[in-house]
């Protein structure tokens, strides 16, 4: 019989990295969330407040380049 040891596809530090990275993207979503009126009737400028316009599109796109380093980075190179 073969020994037929099964490998995953990354390594360990792939998927911490890519945990961070969805971490970050997560954290982008909940700042992104909130900023409405109870009162469909009433406006409210919280809305376009910078957290929200760009701080939190700004964290996402962090997150995405963290998972996408993640996904490309071989630990199989010495560098």
């Amino acid at each position: 019989m073969k020994d037929d040891k099964k490998e995953f596809l990354f390594d360990k530090i792939n998927y911490k990295i890519l945990l961070i990275g969805i971490g970050v993207i997560t954290l982008g979503f909940i700042l992104m969330s909130g900023g409405g009126s109870d009162d469909p009737n009433v406006y409210s400028d919280a809305i376009f407040n910078f957290r929200r316009i760009r701080l939190a599109p700004t964290t996402v796109l962090i997150g995405f380049g963290i998972t996408i380093y993640a996904i490309l980075k071989n630990p199989k190179k010495n560098s």
